[in-house]
């Protein structure tokens, strides 16, 4: 496994343990579909919470959460109808969230929640 996949990957576990310490319960991770895939699928238990995870060690090229552009959004957006369908959900409240990890190697991880982000 890449490095980078391996700093993915641990991003996540992390942003998994801090979304359920938060008291989501984690419906999905990392589902796909042909149009992409989606890292965290969780409820609050009012709404689904569609949460896109951003991990990087450092900040040469711009916070994690710089990264999730429009595009990237809208594209979320699409996947996230595929897994409502998938899962025969008819209806119901979503947000949207970024969930930033910063693991700087041999320093200090930061968790940052960004809800309703798009």
């Amino acid at each position: 496994m890449a490095i980078k996949d391996e700093l993915g990957r641990r991003g996540e576990d992390l942003a998994v343990d801090y979304l359920r310490d938060q008291g989501l319960v984690v419906l999905s991770r990392n589902w796909r579909c042909r149009d992409g895939e989606l890292d965290v699928v969780a409820t609050d238990r009012e709404r689904l919470v569609v949460c896109e995870v951003k991990t990087r060690s450092g900040t040469a090229y711009g916070e994690p959460a710089e990264s999730v552009t429009s595009g990237k959004a809208a594209r979320i957006r699409r996947v996230t109808q595929a897994w409502l369908a998938a899962h025969r959900v008819r209806w119901c409240e979503i947000r949207f969230d970024v969930v930033a990890v910063l693991a700087e190697p041999g320093g200090q991880v930061t968790v940052q929640h960004y809800r309703a982000a798009f």
